[in-house]
């Protein structure tokens, strides 16, 4: 029996199933993943050797350099691939579960931000316990797509608020 693995961008325009069981994720420390994932490192899934469908929408690319573009929604922006000559990288974020595809090894730690391990020994908070100094938090309402596949998104009237607000 093969695994199945689904996920997507944060609007939902974007969906994807990986047929097989991933077995190279990494995060990748390098100046460049730094830039394209807006974040201290990217957390990829190589889908080499196994079976990668997109089930919504196409991917947006740039070419971050002459061996490797980056494939992203571009109607949210969620950064979603790494693309070069040796295969496709997924970025973890975007599974429904991204807990089942764990690194298993760091790149580019020539540009890792020394801080970044010590992230664990940062005080902790869960998201309500903002409550007091971010009270719109009490009534939020998430536009994400949900973590699982539908048959249509956006619902009625869902995403358009979001498009205007954001006019």
């Amino acid at each position: 029996m093969t695994d199945n693995f689904s996920g997507g961008c944060q609007c939902g325009a974007i969906r994807f199933r990986l047929q097989g069981t991933p077995r190279d994720a990494s995060i990748c420390h390098c100046r460049m993943c730094q830039k394209a994932f807006g974040a201290y490192y990217a957390p990829l899934v190589s889908s080499r050797g196994l079976d990668l469908v997109w089930t919504r929408g196409a991917l947006r690319h740039f070419a971050s350099s002459n061996h490797v573009r980056r494939g992203f929604c571009a109607d949210c922006g969620t950064p979603m691939t790494y693309e070069a000559d040796d295969g496709i990288a997924i970025a973890a974020g975007t599974f429904d579960d991204p807990a089942r595809v764990a690194p298993t090894i760091q790149y580019g730690i020539e540009a890792r931000i020394g801080f970044v391990d010590r992230l664990a020994d940062l005080p902790q908070r869960e998201t309500m316990d903002d409550i007091n100094s971010a009270p719109f938090l009490a009534d939020i309402i998430s536009n994400q797509h949900p973590d699982h596949d539908t048959d249509a998104w956006p619902q009625t009237g869902h995403s358009e608020d979001a498009k205007e607000d954001d006019r």
